[in-house]
């Protein structure tokens, strides 16, 4: 099963950090990585905002728990956002091309 994990980070260089070594460690085959999105959420017990970036990484469910582990290795943050979706359906050149990446 092909998949789509989202990950904010709190900025430019952390966020090409854990991309670089996402794709370089075979556990992604794309990782787009869009600035300056705005965040709101609670946060110990009151609201908070934050300017973050989002991480949109392209992979399969089978290398779900090593993205788990490499980002929580990495990230800044104590509790990241690390949340996998999944693919129903794509482009079947594009697909193959995400099994060729993995291998």
């Amino acid at each position: 099963m092909y998949i789509v994990v989202l990950i904010t980070v709190s900025n430019k260089k952390e966020a090409e950090h854990i991309a670089s070594k996402l794709v370089n460690k075979k556990l992604a085959a794309c990782v787009n990585i869009i600035p300056k999105i705005k965040s709101i959420f609670y946060w110990e017990g009151k609201i908070d905002k934050a300017e973050e970036l989002l991480l949109i990484v392209k992979s399969k469910k089978s290398e779900f728990k090593g993205i788990l582990k490499l980002v929580k290795s990495l990230h800044s943050y104590t509790v990241p956002e690390i949340i996998a979706l999944p693919i129903i359906s794509g482009e079947v050149k594009y697909l193959r091309w995400i099994d060729d990446c993995l291998r």
